[in-house]
This record gives C-alpha cells, structure tokens and sequence, in this order.
C-alpha cells in the first residue's frame, strides 16, 4: 500500500459502490488512515486490501458502528448511494456520535437538504456537479471550470484577442471585464503567477477568477 504523504488523517468512509470507493482508495494513496464499511461483503472483499481497514455492516445499526469505533473518527464520509433511508439513518447515527466533520453523497438536491437536516457538514452531488461543470465546458472556450461558491468561479482557458500582445497592466482584464488573470502558461511551458508584466501572447493559457458570470463572459471573447 503506497502514500504519498502520510499525514495520519483517519477517516471513515461509508458505502464502498464506485464513488466511495474511488474516494477511499484516493485517500489512503494521499496517506489517510481509511476505514471502509459496507453491507454487502462482495465490496468489502474486493477493496480490503486497497484499505487500511474493511469491515461488512449493517450502518443504520448504532451498536454495529460502535463495535468499529467509528464514533472516535473526526471525519466520516457516508457514501451509500441508491438506499435513502440507509444514507439518512447512518448521517444521523454519525451527527449524533458527535463526530466533527461529516461530508455525504446525495442523489437530489431533496436528499442533500434532508442530509444537512440531520447533521452532515457538507453535501455532494457528485452527477450534479460534473454536470454543471461539463455544461460550462461545452459551450465555450473554458479548458476547465471550478465554482467555489453560487457566483465565483475560476477557469482554465485559451487567451482572447482582447488581451492579446498587451502586459495585464496594459490591457486591464479587471477594470474591463471584471475577472483576474491568476496564472499564465505559454504553450509548452509551465504555469506561472500572473503578474502587472506579464504579457499575454496567442496561444497561452490563463487562469482567471471572478464572479461566475464575468469568467463566462470572458471566455466567450473572441
């Protein structure tokens, strides 16, 4: 079993179908303590050694999770997929163990709220999101999109016409289109920090950030 950076982080991660496992096995790759449960013992079987632990149970069940010490973890991720009810009852079990930090898989915004309701600290919508994001790809010139929040974003994309041969201090992304360039790479370079003297030249890549909005705008540029 490899790590990359072992940095003793425990977590428990609930529901091994393909996006726990797919996060478990990550996490114990970055050099995280993981911790897998599931109900069926074909999945459990399949990922135990990938994991630092493995275990067949019932999560809806307090004395099982117990028995696991799953109420000493700090962080718990619950990602049981199809069975609501299981997902609910075990985000519940787990906000009443007190345990700090609890991130949960929903399949609707409905299941997300329902989840916030009982005690997780954060929901994913895995199909949402890569939805959304693949739609901001397809339509424009974006390279790859990232929302931090309901009206900020930062992108990848190729340089418009608009800044092209002009430092950044020359062509004022910020007062003219609203956006920041972060970082700038020429073609067959490296990314680099964006500075007042940089210039921009056809064919780089930029990194920009700003309202959400505003880096569409600017993507769409010619």
């Amino acid at each position: 079993m490899g790590s990359r950076n072992r940095h003793g982080t425990r977590v428990a991660v609930i529901g091994l179908g393909r996006f726990g496992s797919s996060l478990a096995r990550e996490l114990v790759e970055q050099g995280s303590e993981v911790l897998g449960i599931d109900s069926d013992p074909r999945l459990v079987q399949r990922y135990a050694e990938d994991l630092t632990h493995a275990a067949v149970a019932d999560t809806t069940d307090r004395d099982a999770l117990k028995q696991l010490g799953v109420p000493d973890f700090r962080l718990a991720v619950v990602s049981i997929g199809a069975d609501l009810e299981a997902s609910i009852l075990t985000t519940s079990l787990l906000s009443d163990f007190g345990i700090p930090r609890i991130w949960a898989k929903a399949t609707s915004r409905q299941h997300g709220q329902i989840l916030e309701r009982v005690g997780a600290h954060h929901v994913v919508l895995p199909e949402h999101d890569m939805g959304e994001r693949v739609a901001h790809l397809v339509t424009g010139r974006m390279l790859d999109f990232i929302e931090f929040d309901e009206d900020f974003a930062m992108v990848k994309t190729l340089a418009p016409n608009a800044i092209i041969g002009k430092s950044l201090s020359a062509g004022r992304p910020r007062e003219r289109f609203g956006i920041n360039v972060v970082a700038v790479k020429q073609p067959g370079g490296h990314f680099v920090y964006a500075t007042e003297d940089s210039v921009i030249a056809a064919g780089d890549m930029l990194v920009v950030a700003g309202r959400t909005e505003d880096v569409e705008r600017f993507t769409d540029l010619p």
